[in-house]
This record gives structure tokens, C-alpha cells and sequence, in this order.
């Protein structure tokens, strides 16, 4: 009965962490780790585009939309950034602020 006491109590208080962790983000731990995963991908491929200087990109994602921040030396490196992004799974839009140098 006690260890049953223990396993009711544990989950509450899990489930409680859960909930605080959504209250101050406004996301769910799923929504977060989907986001997480979606910047990193982004990060990643752009960084494989070859001849380009992709890497000085800065990347955010917030609920699936993608923010694309830094300085780019030409609008055809400011637009292929958009499309690297556009591109990954679980992206739901593209916010491209990036700056061409």
C-alpha cells in the first residue's frame, strides 16, 4: 500500500513540473522539443550548404515558425537560407529577417 502511496504521488507531482513548464513558456515539453529539433536541423543544413556563409545565421523557432536572424552577403544567400528552412520537417513558416551585407 505504501509503495502503491509512493508511485500516486510521484506522478502528481511530475505531472505538476509538466504543467509549471508549460505555464512558463506557454509551451508543452512536446512543443518544446519539437522546436528544439527543428532549429538544430535548420542549423545543420545550413551550415552543409556548400559556398555559402550560412553558418552566421542566427535561428529561432517558437511553435513550428522559424526565425532567420544575421547578416548575409547577397539576396541569393538571404533567399536560399528561407528555402534551406522552409525545407525542414515540422516547420509551419519562415520569418526571414536576415540583413544582406
Amino acid at each position: 500500500m505504501r509503495t502503491a502511496f509512493k508511485s500516486i504521488v510521484s506522478m502528481i507531482a511530475l505531472m505538476w513540473v509538466l504543467n509549471g513548464c508549460q505555464a512558463m513558456t506557454g509551451q508543452t515539453l512536446g512543443e518544446n522539443i519539437d522546436d528544439t529539433t527543428i532549429t538544430t536541423t535548420v542549423k545543420a543544413k545550413l551550415a552543409a550548404e556548400k559556398g555559402s556563409t550560412l553558418t552566421r545565421v542566427g535561428v529561432d523557432t517558437n511553435r513550428g515558425v522559424v526565425q532567420l536572424s544575421g547578416v548575409v552577403s547577397s539576396a541569393a544567400d538571404r533567399a536560399l537560407a528561407e528555402r534551406v528552412a522552409r525545407g525542414v520537417g515540422g516547420v509551419k513558416s519562415v520569418v526571414n529577417n536576415l540583413q544582406i551585407q
